[in-house]
């Protein structure tokens, strides 16, 4: 199955201000990201960027690099501009990988790839995990998935998501707290959603026509414009561990410690 990669790389960051550069282990964030994507099998592999320092640096290590607007409000707008440059079929199917996952496995890239190619009926496919922890349930960044039997989407959100009436009752809530106490309740089937999509460019040419909708405002979740309007999104449990991004000064001093302890 053919599939292209396209990743974002875009250098005005607003907690981490020229990220795709910086470095680790190095390298460039960005070479690192690119190639985990060309370890994937995938038949291309392009960088998308609306600065000309990240131009300049993805040429050097020899990436195919394809300059964007600055002015794009979401990442999906960006990956549109990018699919009618580059001229690809409504039919074709593109990759999203985040700019700043330079850990992501090429096993995951290529399961969203094929988890969209087997379900026709989805314009967009993603993967997820399961959460085994009460804290990350509860935390707003940690965007929470339920799906129907068939693996497709029902909601997205940042709140904790099947909520257990009984076991989060208001008087069971403040007995855990008080008493330290208190773990996930067996049945309830958590999951956190992981940021790697899958496309039909049909589907990226139809987006950039939709207004934002009100659930994608009040959530700041792009997907849910998507499901607003009609789209089908499949989930995968990730048949890898995806380690996390790089979001924070935090989260680079640990991507750099882990690949310098690797090297």
């Amino acid at each position: 199955m053919s599939y292209t990669v396209i990743i974002p790389a875009r250098f005005a960051s607003s907690r981490l201000p020229g990220k795709p550069l910086m470095e680790i282990a190095g390298k460039p964030m960005i070479q690192h990201v690119w190639e985990r994507a060309k370890e994937s099998d995938a038949s291309r592999v392009v960088i998308a960027t609306e600065d000309q320092r990240v131009l300049e640096a993805c040429q050097k290590f020899g990436a195919d690099v394809v300059m964007t607007l600055a002015t794009h409000e979401s990442g999906t707008d960006r990956l549109q501009e990018v699919v009618a440059k580059l001229g690809l079929a409504d039919e074709d199917i593109v990759v999203n990988v985040q700019g700043d996952e330079p850990l992501i496995p090429r096993e995951a890239i290529a399961q969203v790839a094929n988890n969209l190619a087997l379900n026709t009926q989805a314009g967009i496919s993603t993967l997820g995990e399961a959460i085994t922890d009460k804290s990350t349930v509860f935390n707003p960044n940690a965007v929470k998935a339920v799906c129907d039997r068939a693996g497709f989407a029902l909601y997205f959100s940042r709140a904790p998501m099947p909520w257990c009436r009984d076991e989060w009752s208001t008087d069971a809530l403040a007995s855990e707290q008080r008493d330290g106490q208190g773990g996930l309740p067996d049945a309830a089937p958590f999951m956190r959603h992981i940021g790697i999509y899958a496309y039909r460019v049909g589907f990226l040419h139809q987006f950039v026509t939709w207004p934002m909708g009100v659930l994608e405002r009040v959530e700041k979740l792009e997907q849910l414009r998507a499901m607003e309007n009609g789209v089908r999104i499949h989930i995968e449990l990730a048949c890898v561990n995806i380690p996390g991004g790089v979001d924070t000064e935090a989260d680079l001093n640990a991507v750099r410690a882990h690949l310098l302890g690797k090297a």
